[in-house]
């Protein structure tokens, strides 16, 4: 498994591989992380969908860069779930893959990113540059509009 050294990983998991699952919630919104807790602003998913931990982590760098190193970050959301890989042209048989990388199964309403420290221009524009790296929509949202 190739992880890199700044992406989000379990230390230490109770089951290596897990059942992918099914959507049994398709259309429900988030009952937790639904409030900006720690920073003045956030960023709000809108959608249903799994997010890498190289989604997080490009997402982390462009706020990083944008702000200069400026200001406070926090990532809300911690990968956990492993997902296999068997590869290409492997006969059936042979088991389930190894894991290959791990991701965060996001719902609507769950607030992905939160950021203080900064004037609100600058955290909007962190925040749509961060938007885009993830497989969601995303919303632009501060403590009060919640």
């Amino acid at each position: 498994m190739e992880i890199n050294e700044g992406m989000l990983f379990p230390k230490k998991v109770k089951h290596r591989k897990w059942h992918r699952g099914r959507a049994r919630n398709k259309g429900r919104v988030a009952t937790t992380r639904v409030q900006v807790s720690f920073g003045d602003f956030g960023l709000k998913s809108l959608e249903e969908s799994w997010i890498t931990a190289r989604q997080i982590e490009a997402a982390r760098r462009a706020i990083t860069r944008h702000v200069k190193r400026g200001g406070k970050v926090w990532i809300r959301i911690f990968p956990d779930k492993p997902v296999t890989f068997h590869g290409n042209e492997n006969p059936m048989g042979g088991g389930k893959g190894a894991v290959d990388h791990y991701v965060v199964s996001v719902k609507p309403g769950t607030i992905l990113l939160e950021m203080s420290g900064v004037a609100e221009a600058v955290a909007r524009e962190a925040f749509r540059l961060a938007g885009h790296k993830f497989s969601v929509k995303t919303r632009f949202v501060t403590k009060v509009s919640i």
